[in-house]
């Protein structure tokens, strides 16, 4: 953090955690998901049928190779995609009412930072999807195997396994740094009047003075992730909104600010 105020950035203190916290954070969402779960539930709902429209969408194209990578790439894109619940569980903080139309045309005090912060992750899913792509070519070249042995040659071949081994590697450094980036941007920049730029160094801020609570997060969010994706998307119905919810007091946790 010291670095980053050098820099000339006027951040908000970061309060240090511990490897309980994200723990911690999963439980506050969960309750804040209890209190309106025809809301909650019902955005990871629409999230998980927007990736079923994805998926049949890639399968009319003769895209279905794009599958894993886009799969993975929710995790650069998940933070903007979450603004509804962040603003739910906000609500419940500070004892507002809470409706579906407040969800869904949340007020945030920054809109334009959060949009410029969003271009900025998609940044990072379409580079993520690039690499993937040329990493898919390099493996296995030109042909791309057929759609009923594609997953046997990606999990049990030399060349499927090689491919998962080095894409992962990589898709795991571009997942840390927009990790890194929006781990408390965007729900900062819902309830605070500021910029991207300082947004994104109070997040870095977090990332960097919490460095193995926040690796213990993000692991988690990875997790759920991909076990909502494992489950044909229908686990993301609750896996989606409780880490929606469970960011919103990650970014309360960590920042020590009025709201």
């Amino acid at each position: 953090m010291d670095a980053v105020s050098q820099a000339g950035f006027k951040l908000p203190a970061i309060r240090p955690i511990d490897g309980e916290q994200p723990w911690l954070w999963l439980a506050a969402g969960w309750r804040d998901l209890c209190r309106h779960p025809g809301i909650s539930l019902g955005y990871g709902a629409v999230f998980t049928l927007a990736s079923y429209a994805l998926t049949a969408a890639l399968v009319y194209f003769d895209l279905l190779v794009l599958l894993l990578p886009l799969a993975a790439g929710v995790m650069f894109v998940g933070p903007m995609l979450a603004v509804g619940l962040y603003e739910l569980s906000r609500r419940i903080e500070t004892g507002q009412p809470v409706r579906i139309r407040d969800i869904v045309l949340v007020v945030t005090r920054s809109p334009t930072q959060i949009a410029l912060i969003g271009l900025i992750l998609a940044f990072f899913m379409l580079a993520w999807v690039r690499i993937a792509t040329l990493l898919f070519a390099l493996f296995f070249g030109s042909g791309t195997p057929p759609l009923d042995q594609l997953l046997n040659t990606l999990l049990f071949g030399v060349q499927g396994l090689s491919f998962l081994a080095v894409g992962g590697a990589v898709g795991a450094v571009l997942a840390f740094f927009a990790f890194a980036i929006s781990a408390v941007s965007i729900p900062r920049l819902m309830v605070q009047d500021t910029d991207a730029v300082t947004a994104i160094a109070t997040s870095l801020a977090a990332v960097g003075r919490n460095v193995w609570p926040m690796l213990l997060w993000g692991w988690l969010i990875a997790l759920m992730t991909a076990v909502g994706i494992a489950t044909l998307y229908i686990g993301l119905i609750l896996t989606f909104p409780l880490i929606g919810h469970a960011t919103w007091h990650a970014y309360r946790a960590l920042v020590d600010e009025a709201i």
